[in-house]
């Protein structure tokens, strides 16, 4: 048990930049406490007492503002910042050493008492008011963008974004799980790049058709908020 709490405020040390010292985190971290809610609530539920479970569960969101079903399995090393209106249904699965953000929903799509939530394995990070739906599985080492909302399967190494969310491929995979990268402003303009890219082509077809000079390159005038294919981070 020691062993665990311990575990649990090293991740806080190593993914939280803005910490202090221990104490700070022992009362100021609403996601410890949650997590913390959360093992006790899954004892209880695991043991058969699932009235007193939901109940311990529902205590605990009306303290932190974190909502985790009792049945939900969590790995070590998962760390919730913020934390604020996180809600995480019964069947999801959380590997080790994956980072939640606020607003995040690991949600549910069917009705029927089966696997209806997601699996995110090691590594995960989910960025601020994602939506991840479904019996979905979310690759190791996958990034979740702010605000994406995930429906299918994600395979390792892969960064989302958008509404729906669109998997991008890794060139450089990630080869750490345990600092994840905190910079959110790296985000593709998928949208962008291909309206550029269709307009780049409307305008090379008016030139051919005039005769008035060589196809334009979609990337000539290249823009610092579009997305080019490199690597980055979220």
């Amino acid at each position: 048990m020691f062993k665990t709490i311990r575990d649990d405020i090293q991740a806080i040390f190593e993914r939280d930049p803005a910490v202090r010292n221990v104490p700070e985190i022992l009362t100021c971290y609403p996601g410890l406490h949650a997590i913390w809610g959360h093992r006790i609530s899954r004892w209880l539920w695991t043991h058969n007492l699932k009235l007193l479970a939901r109940l311990v569960s529902h205590i605990v969101r009306g303290l932190t503002g974190i909502e985790i079903h009792p049945g939900v399995t969590i790995g070590p090393g998962f760390f919730i910042d913020h934390g604020m209106g996180i809600v995480i249904g019964e069947t999801a699965e959380i590997g080790a050493n994956v980072s939640l953000y606020h607003g995040v929903t690991l949600g549910g799509t069917s009705s029927e008492k089966v696997k209806r939530h997601p699996t995110l394995e090691d590594g995960v990070v989910v960025g601020a008011g994602a939506k991840i739906l479904g019996a979905i599985t979310i690759g190791e080492k996958s990034r979740i963008g702010a605000n994406a909302v995930v429906v299918k399967s994600v395979p390792p190494n892969s960064v989302v974004v958008g509404v729906p969310g669109q998997v991008i491929k890794r060139s450089q995979p990630r080869t750490t799980v345990h600092v994840p990268d905190l910079n959110h402003t790296k985000l593709p303009d998928l949208i962008g790049t291909t309206l550029r890219s269709l307009m780049a082509r409307v305008e090379a077809l008016e030139q051919r058709t005039n005769g008035n000079g060589v196809p334009v390159s979609p990337y000539q005038t290249a823009d610092q908020n579009i997305w080019r294919g490199e690597d980055f981070s979220i």
